[in-house]
């Protein structure tokens, strides 16, 4: 009897022991949430931060008709989408990989918790999505000491169960597409779903979403991009559709069929050398760190940053004319570069890509280029002597270049790859509504990533006849001229001494013909150097600069006569904008490219108040319109109406989209410059301005022949091409109508009333030919 109630005894205190162990460790598991609530295993949230957490959010820049442009950011390309923003089957997918439990826990998932502790994990993980993004956003990296890490774990737990406490579900699973980072800049699921697959997150399709979600178990190892784990990622897509179809939400005929199918991956990276309107975008970069400057947070906290604080840019860029814009560029100076090419090859041109220099010459302008390279610059930071320096751009180096054709990896000496680059023409383009000033579409160049130097606001080249409209306005304005008015085609000089002249000035016809009269409609057409001579004459170059100063032109301008031929560097945003004066009735507006901006709460801190002057009268600015209409009437831009030319072997080689075939009204003016180092076309319709720039880097980079190297050859077919796609595209609205005729007009404009259009011997006009 007393071996029996020893042994009931013993089996009592064992009873004891087991409960006391139980209450123990869940006393224990208690403390242990308590110290972590009490920071003691490290600083812990408070509420506010709960409230608000801190995550990175990238600037958007948003075009006029509502597309993402771009987005700015230094570390996190993260743009955040509301829950409502997600697909249902994105959702599904994730809650079915990741915590099937997860509207039924508040936090912890205790089945999975006790499962990963008796099978050590072997059996899956614990970690619920609420926990993961405890993990993401406030605890950070797992320790590899295990101490750590199980502190660490106590922290998540602690932070899922508020998080349950302070968000919904949904949330909660928002929170977390929002702050996983998928590789490749893609930091949340908006940045995911556009660079994987070139779309909104609202448009992914089940097998991009299953792809994504499976990304979250390792982005770095799961990662669809070629040369890294394509066949794995596709298996682990594959993962997530037989769990999609193990928790019924969707059919097993479905997920088979989705399993065969390849990853669909559209690689669109999302860097600032790649992308739509990258030139534009370094302007705008540098525009806002000048605003941010000059306006501080409103709550004193400092200043906003440009690439964390999620600010909103909505510009005045239209998307789909940016893109029209930048395959006319494209399309036309490929061609134009084979050609180019082609008369630049050895045997032609012992000094390619450069025209009429000595070899010292070369040697010099090389040199030149080498001191203000970047190679140079950071060399010379880092301490290295200059003949270090000089000797590293004859050492071999692997490098990758540009071509029309793709990126090419070759090896090949820094001096080599210099002089390589300096055989591409580049490019400028513009296009902006005169009446609001808004810039549409903006080309700084062939290509971002290679070429960084800006052909728009900050490069500025000789702009040949395309001054001349300056001029032109300018005589009317003052003389009340008008385009049926005629004048001798005789040459003329301005004697030394008048207008500050150091020498006399005697102007020469690009043709060398003289002879007879003309109209100013036939002479601005036809770019006769000798009757704008004789305006500047009259007017004097003073009032001529004046002129372009109110047209918005700041650019230095000399007070010769000289200038009215287009000796002047100017900008082709400068030269855009004082054109838009002329279609806009007379009233200069400022270029606009920023309509408003928001912070990432959508509170405005900036609103654009337009710019505006009065400059011509209605009257005049219409007859100037008018006479830049002769132009492509019957002048040097006629190659924008019929197809009469197109066996010529010219249009063949490089009249690229010819025939253009317009029939409405266009008012414009080509321009080149002496030696055909640069090119221009500034074409107007009535609600569009556009201008185009080409030439090489260097002067000495041209053709040799005016017939290639015209602003008719080089720069026309750009415009051309794009309003070609502006025109096609019905939802623009780009005006085919005339430009309004003011109601009160004291000038002439029809000169078949006075028939006086010029002799015959000399109003001939020779395509091939434009200055």
């Amino acid at each position: 009897m007393a071996k029996k109630k020893a042994e009931t005894q013993n089996f009592s205190k064992y009873i004891r022991w087991f409960w006391m162990t139980i209450l123990g460790g869940v006393l224990f598991i208690v403390l242990l949430f308590f110290l972590a609530s009490w920071g003691v295993f490290g600083e812990m949230p408070d509420y506010t931060r709960l409230e608000n957490p801190s995550t990175n959010l990238a600037t958007e820049i948003i075009s006029s008709d509502g597309d993402l442009l771009a987005k700015i950011y230094n570390n996190d390309n993260r743009t955040p989408v509301d829950y409502t923003e997600l697909p249902k089957h994105l959702v599904d997918a994730l809650i079915a990989t990741e915590d099937v439990r997860f509207h039924d826990h508040s936090g912890i998932d205790a089945r999975g918790t006790l499962r990963a502790f008796f099978f050590l994990g072997k059996r899956g993980g614990a970690s619920t999505i609420s926990q993961q993004v405890a993990r993401q956003l406030f605890v950070g990296v797992r320790s590899k000491n295990k101490l750590e890490t199980a502190t660490q774990k106590i922290k998540e737990w602690v932070i899922a169960i508020r998080l349950e406490r302070q968000y919904t579900k949904e949330e909660i699973i928002a929170m977390y597409f929002n702050i996983y980072g998928f590789g490749n800049n893609a930091d949340g699921i908006r940045s995911a779903a556009r660079i994987y697959f070139g779309k909104e997150t609202k448009n992914l399709d089940v097998k991009e979403s299953a792809m994504l979600v499976g990304m979250f178990k390792n982005s770095a190892l799961y990662n669809p991009r070629p040369m890294r784990n394509p066949e794995g990622t596709k298996n682990r897509r594959n993962v997530v559709l037989d769990q999609l179809e193990k928790y019924d939400y969707i059919t097993e005929h479905v997920s088979d069929s989705l399993k065969k199918l390849d990853l669909g991956l559209r690689y669109t990276p999302e860097s600032h050398r790649e992308g739509l309107a990258t030139y534009f975008r370094a302007y705008l970069t540098e525009f806002m760190k000048d605003w941010i400057k000059d306006n501080p947070k409103p709550d004193g906290t400092g200043l906003y940053s440009l690439y964390d604080d999620g600010l909103k840019i909505y510009t005045t860029i239209d998307s789909r004319m940016q893109q029209y814009a930048e395959d006319a560029v494209h399309e036309h100076m490929a061609r134009l570069q084979a050609e180019f090419f082609h008369q630049n090859t050895p045997d032609r041109n012992k000094t390619a890509p450069f025209l009429d220099l000595k070899p010292e010459e070369i040697t010099g302008l090389l040199n030149r280029s080498m001191r203000q390279s970047e190679r140079w610059r950071k060399m010379k930071a880092n301490g290295r002597s200059e003949k270090e320096i000089l000797a590293s751009f004859d050492k071999p180096t692997p490098m990758t270049v540009f071509s029309w054709k793709g990126e090419i990896d070759t090896i090949m000496k820094p001096a080599d790859s210099m002089r390589y680059y300096k055989t591409f023409l580049h490019a400028g383009m513009m296009s902006m509504e005169p009446q609001t000033g808004h810039v549409k579409a903006w080309v700084g160049g062939i290509n971002y990533r290679h070429f960084q130097y800006d052909h728009v606001k900050q490069g500025k080249r000789q702009v040949g006849s395309t001054f001349k409209p300056f001029v032109y306005a300018t005589a009317i304005d003052q003389l009340h001229l008008s385009p049926c008015d005629t004048f001798p085609n005789t040459k003329i000089t301005i004697e030394a001494g008048k207008f500050g002249n150091p020498l006399p000035w005697s102007p020469d016809n690009s043709d060398r013909k003289y002879g007879g009269f003309r109209t100013l409609k036939s002479a601005l057409a036809n770019s006769i150097n000798t009757i704008t001579a004789r305006l500047m004459d009259k007017v004097g170059p003073q009032p001529v600069i004046d002129m372009a100063r109110n047209l918005g032109i700041e650019s230095e301008i000399p007070p010769v006569p000289a200038i009215a031929l287009g000796t002047p560097d100017l900008s082709v945003y400068e030269m855009v904008a004082a054109y838009a004066t002329f279609a806009n009735k007379g009233v200069y507006t400022k270029p606009v490219m920023v309509m408003r901006i928001e912070d990432k709460n959508g509170t405005i801190l900036y609103q654009f108040t337009p710019e505006t002057k009065d400059v011509l009268s209605e009257e005049v600015a219409y007859v100037t319109t008018n006479l830049l209409q002769g132009v492509t009437e019957g002048g040097s831009g006629s190659r924008l109406r019929g197809a009469w030319a197109v066996d010529n072997k010219l249009y063949k080689e490089i009249m690229t989209g010819y025939p253009y075939a317009f029939t409405n009204p266009i008012a414009g003016k080509t321009g080149t410059t002496q030696n055909q180092s640069d090119g221009w076309f500034i074409g107007m319709v009535p609600n569009l301005v556009t201008g185009v720039w080409v030439g090489g880097e260097e002067r000495a980079t041209r053709f040799r022949s005016i017939a290639y190297g015209q602003g008719a050859s080089m720069a026309l077919p750009i415009w051309g091409l794009y309003m070609k796609k502006c025109y096609a595209d019905k939802d623009l609205e780009v005006s085919k109508g005339e430009f309004e005729r003011p109601e009160y007009l004291s000038i002439n404009v029809d000169c078949s009333k006075k028939g006086n259009e010029g002799s015959s011997d000399t109003d001939g006009f020779d395509d091939r030919l434009d200055f």
